[in-house]
Parts: structure tokens; sequence; C-alpha cells
């Protein structure tokens, strides 16, 4: 991505059930293990794009950079499905999708382009265009197209056969282009679709004690794994951003790279969540602001690129160098979610706009 929802920001809060017309509506209780799994996802995506740069000299960073970019989106969609459950086509939840997505796209992608103006002076300025999302809005694009299809993938009799059907299409099917990121959409949207059929006793079985032992070895099995990879398998196939036919691979990888990855990208998440903390803990509350740090991170990672931060010291590319890179970008995405950050962004990432709206 890397990289990565109802918003990450409130994809964590399940609807609550309404109460008789005389009370007044509880306020929805957040999960701590939810919100940890966020955070921590969100953190996996800003070490994505911090060891890109490392993983061009260093086979190790090259591994690390496999691995987490094997899971660390699919995890990340499959929870935004299972909090895009009670989806419909309501007012109600038409005004957030609107307002939690659509408004952060349209504001990010100026912001974006323009930033890139200011910043890259000795490239030509990039256009703004709504409909090639820029960077990181593919996921917010992703999410808008995905919501807005809740309702038929739980219509549908068959919804998770017909999603990987659909991904293996779109994996040879180079002719779907770039427009609203359609290729990720896609070869992604299996990922989503699970999500919308999970139950919250799905999300228990991987407590069990089991899970979590047998979760050590398969990380260091995975990541030893991507090290031989390393060299050999080309890292477009993780983006899911691609034709097979772009990768200039035979058409019969389609189906047999989709189910691969998938089954790679689902053992590693269940590893990932058993060692999510169920309980609150110091870092639970930034679960709460994890679109804003997917969002901002993506400025600091454009920067570091175009103002070489990592051709700035030859130790930078060394062992220390790379965790030390490590280091700040878990404390830099740690800072973009927190609440001063969310508060002084919450009009552009979260806004409330009652004056755009008909009132019921």
């Amino acid at each position: 991505m890397s990289p990565a929802v109802t918003p990450p920001a409130r994809a964590v809060i399940p609807s609550g059930q309404p109460g008789p017309a005389s009370a007044p509506a509880a306020p929805a209780q957040r999960d701590p293990f939810f919100d940890n799994a966020k955070y921590l996802a969100i953190v996996l995506v800003a070490l994505g794009h911090a060891w890109e740069p490392l993983s061009h000299t260093s086979r190790a960073a090259l591994a690390l950079y496999m691995t987490v970019y094997t899971f660390h989106m699919p995890a990340f969609i499959l929870i935004s499905g299972y909090f895009s459950r009670g989806f419909d086509l309501s007012p109600a939840k038409l005004k957030r999708l609107l307002t939690g997505v659509v408004v952060p796209y349209l504001v990010f992608e100026v912001a974006y382009t323009y930033f890139q103006h200011w910043a890259e002076d000795d490239a030509p300025p990039e256009p703004i265009s709504l409909l090639n999302p820029w960077y990181l809005n593919w996921f917010l694009a992703a999410l808008f197209i995905w919501r807005l299809t809740t309702p038929v993938w739980k219509l549908i009799r068959w919804p998770v056969p017909v999603a990987f059907a659909v991904a293996v299409l779109a994996a040879v099917s180079p002719e779907v282009g770039g427009d609203f990121a359609m290729e990720r959409v896609l070869q992604f949207l299996p990922f989503f679709v699970i999500g919308l059929h999970l139950r919250r006793e799905h999300f228990e079985l991987v407590r069990r004690r089991w899970v979590r032992i047998a979760a050590v070895p398969v990380f260091a099995a995975a990541v030893a794994v991507a090290y031989w990879l390393a060299p050999r398998l080309d890292t477009g196939w993780l983006y899911r951003s691609s034709a097979v036919q772009d990768l200039h691979e035979p058409v019969w990888t389609a189906p047999v790279m989709t189910f691969a990855l998938f089954a790679c990208a689902a053992v590693l998440t269940a590893g990932f969540l058993a060692w999510v903390p169920r309980r609150k803990v110091w870092f639970t509350a930034l679960g709460a602001g994890t679109l804003y740090g997917y969002l901002l991170h993506g400025f600091l990672i454009k920067l570091s690129r175009w103002w070489e931060w990592y051709d700035a010291a030859a130790w930078v590319r060394q062992p220390v160098g790379e965790v030390v890179v490590t280091l700040i970008a878990i404390a830099g995405m740690t800072v973009l979610c927190a609440s001063p950050v969310r508060r002084v962004f919450r009009y552009v990432v979260e806004p409330r706009m009652e004056w755009a709206f008909r009132k019921p």
C-alpha cells in the first residue's frame, strides 16, 4: 500500500438497537478488541510504507514488507466489512456514507494534488482527477463502492463464491482500468464480503490458546518464505492493482494466485487477530482515529520520497537505520491517530454537515 472502512475512525462502532420512542438512545459502546485491531493494522500500514524504500536495498526489509502486505489490508477490509453489516440505503446510513467517506475523498483528492504541486518542484503537476484516486484515496473509493453494494451481497444466495468469481475475472481483465481503483475494488472484494457475513463468535475462535501459540511459528515461517521469494516474486501481486496480463503472467495464474494469496492472508490475519488484546490498553483510544492517521501520514510518506530522506545518510539503509525508520513510523502513526490531531482535522475527516441535508 500500501498500504488502509467505514472510515477506520468509525468502523468499530456497532449500531445499537433503537429503544422506546420515549427513551433517549443509549450511546453505542466501542469494543476495545476492534479498536486495538484497527490501531495495530494502521501501524502496519505505516510500516509497510516506511519500509518500501528500504526494500530496494535490503532483502530482509523486503521480506518484512512482503509479509505485511500479504495481510494488513485484507485484515482492515475484513473488519470494515464486519462493521458494514448494518448498512442499507436508508437516509441516515447514506448521510454517514457521504460525510464519512465521500467528503474526505474529495477533500484529500484535492489536498494531495496541490501538495504534490508544492512539494515536488521538479515534476510536472498532476491534474486533479476525481476518477483516479490519488495514492491512499483508493481505499475510500473502494469503501464507497463496497458499502453501496452491501445490500446485494446480503441478498444473494452465494455471496462469497460470487465475490471470488468477480475477483478472478478482474484479475484477467486489464480493461477494468484505474478509474476508482476498480482493479483493487474487485480483487479485494472477497475480504469485504466475508466480513459482511462474519459474526462476533467467529472472532472469538482466534482467542483460543493454541491459535495464539501457533501464530508465532506461522509468522516466522511467513517471513522466511518471503525472504526466499523476495527476488522471485513480483510484489505487484500483493497490491491487487493489476491484471495478470499487466504482470506479464499467463491467464491461468489468476485463479491460482487469487486463492493462494487469499489463503496466506487468511492465515496471517487469524494469527494477527489472535494477538490483538481484548481489553482496553494504552492504545485502545487511538483505534477511533485510524482514518486520520491513514489519510494524514500520506503527506509524510510522499515527502520522504520527493525530498529523498532515505538518502540523507548512509546509515539509514543499514540495520540501525531500518530500526530507526520503524520506530519513527510507529511513533508518527500514533501521533496522527491521537485526539489532538482528530480535533484539528475533524471538520474535513468527519464533518457533520447538517446544513447539507434535508431534515427528516
